[in-house]
C-alpha cells in the first residue's frame, strides 16, 4: 500500500476508535490532527470544506474524513478515509446490537460518557478558536457570524442559518462589486454489494434516508422513526435503544443503523444497513471535493464561501452551547470541562485522545464520590 494511503488508514482508523461527542467534536479533532500537526492542507481550505459539507447532506465529520482523504490520497483516499472512520463504530455497535438481542439490554457505560461528554466540550471550544480566527476575516463575517449564532440559539434549523449566511455574504459582496462565474468539473464513483432480497430492502431504506438526511446525525431519529416504526418494522424502544448506542459509541452517530439493521436482518442486514447510511456520503464528497478549489477563485462564490464558513464556526459553537448545558449540570462535569481546557490550551500538543481519555477516567472515578 502507497505511503500515504497508508497514513489516512492510521489516522482515521484512530479517529473513528477514540472521536466521541458528535460532528463538531470529530471535526475538532481533524482540524488538530490534518491541519495543526501533519500540516496535509491549509486552515483556509479544510474552512471551506467544513463550510461546503454543511450544505450536503448527510453526516458532517464522515464526509470531512472523505475530504482530508482526498487531499493526501486522491480518490482511494477519500474511500479508504471514510471507511476506515466508520469501521471502529460499526464493529462495536454490531457487537452491542448481538448482546441487545441476546440479552434485550445495553451495557452500562454512563459513568464513562458522564466524563467524555465534557472533555468533548473542551476540544470544540479548542478547535472554535483555531476556526474563528481563521474565518473571521472581517467586522461583517464577525457580525454574520455573531447573527447566525444568535439565530441557531434561538432554535432557527442550522441548514436555513447557513444558507441564509452565505446569502448575506452574496448579498454584501454584489453591494462591493461582482463579477467571474463558475465553471466545473465533477467525478463521481459507484460502490455495489451483492445482497439477498431481504437485506436489499434494508440498504434501499437506509440509502433512502443517507440521501435526504440534513443536519447532524441527530435527525436521524425522526427519519428512521417514520421509516420504521411507524411502518411497524421496529419498536419505539428498540429504536430508542440504538440511537443511545450510536450517542456512546466512537465515530459517527450514524452507526445507529448498524444496530438497527442487525435488529432486522441479523449480521448481513447490519451489513446492508451500514451500507446504505453510508454510501450517499461517499458519492456526493466525490461530486463535490473537486469544486471547492474552482469555487474559490471565484470573487462572488468564495464571498458565499466566507459567509458559510463563519455560519458553520457560529453553528459549531451554537452546538457547544448546547451541549455545555445538558452536559455541566453539577460540580463534577465543571471539574472535568474545566481540566480538559486547561489541557487544550496550556498543553497545545497534547493529543486529543488523551484528552477523552482523561475525560472517561475521571468521570468513572469522580462518580464514586
Amino acid at each position: 500500500m502507497d505511503k500515504n494511503l497508508k497514513e489516512v488508514a492510521k489516522l482515521f482508523f484512530k479517529l473513528g476508535s477514540i472521536a466521541f461527542g458528535g460532528p463538531a467534536a470529530h471535526i475538532a479533532m481533524m482540524e488538530e490532527e490534518v491541519v495543526e500537526k501533519r500540516k496535509w492542507m491549509s486552515p483556509q481550505h479544510f474552512l471551506d470544506l467544513v463550510g461546503a459539507t454543511n450544505l450536503i447532506p448527510g453526516p458532517n465529520s464522515t464526509e470531512m474524513t472523505m475530504h482530508c482523504g482526498h487531499e493526501r490520497a486522491g480518490w482511494k483516499g477519500l474511500i479508504l478515509a471514510g471507511t476506515c472512520f466508520v469501521f471502529p463504530a460499526v464493529v462495536i455497535t454490531m457487537v452491542f446490537a448481538w448482546l441487545y438481542q441476546q440479552y434485550g439490554q445495553l451495557p452500562q457505560v454512563e459513568p464513562f460518557i458522564y466524563g467524555i461528554k465534557s472533555a468533548v466540550i473542551a476540544i470544540i471550544i479548542g478547535a472554535v478558536y483555531r476556526l474563528g480566527k481563521k474565518a473571521l476575516k472581517n467586522i461583517e463575517l464577525g457580525i454574520l457570524g455573531a447573527l447566525t449564532l444568535v439565530a441557531c440559539l434561538l432554535g432557527l434549523h442550522e441548514i436555513l442559518a447557513l444558507f441564509a449566511c452565505g446569502l448575506l455574504g452574496l448579498v454584501w459582496h454584489f453591494l462591493q462589486s461582482s463579477k467571474n462565474n463558475l465553471n466545473s468539473f465533477t467525478s463521481l464513483f459507484l460502490l455495489q454489494v451483492t445482497v439477498s432480497a431481504s437485506t436489499l430492502k434494508i440498504l434501499w431504506t437506509f440509502f433512502k434516508v443517507g440521501a435526504l438526511l440534513y443536519g447532524s446525525g441527530y435527525v436521524l431519529f425522526a427519519y428512521l422513526d417514520a421509516e420504521l416504526v411507524n411502518t411497524g418494522l421496529l419498536t419505539r424502544q428498540a429504536l430508542i435503544d440504538a440511537v443511545a448506542v450510536g450517542q456512546f459509541t466512537p465515530g459517527p452517530v450514524l452507526s445507529t443503523a448498524t444496530f438497527i439493521g442487525w435488529q432486522l436482518g441479523g449480521f448481513w442486514g447490519a451489513v446492508a444497513a451500514s451500507v446504505g447510511i453510508f454510501l450517499p456520503s461517499f458519492i456526493f464528497v466525490a461530486l463535490l471535493n473537486p469544486i471547492i478549489p474552482k469555487m474559490r477563485k471565484s470573487k462572488t462564490i468564495a464571498a458565499f464561501l466566507d459567509a458559510v464558513n463563519i455560519a458553520a464556526v457560529a453553528v459549531i459553537v451554537a452546538v457547544c452551547v448546547e451541549m455545555g448545558k445538558d452536559t455541566l449540570t453539577d460540580w463534577r462535569t465543571i471539574v472535568i470541562a474545566v481540566l480538559s481546557m486547561i489541557a487544550v490550551f496550556a498543553f497545545k500538543k497534547i493529543n486529543s485522545a488523551f484528552v477523552v481519555i482523561g475525560g472517561a477516567l475521571l468521570g468513572y472515578l469522580l462518580t464514586f464520590i
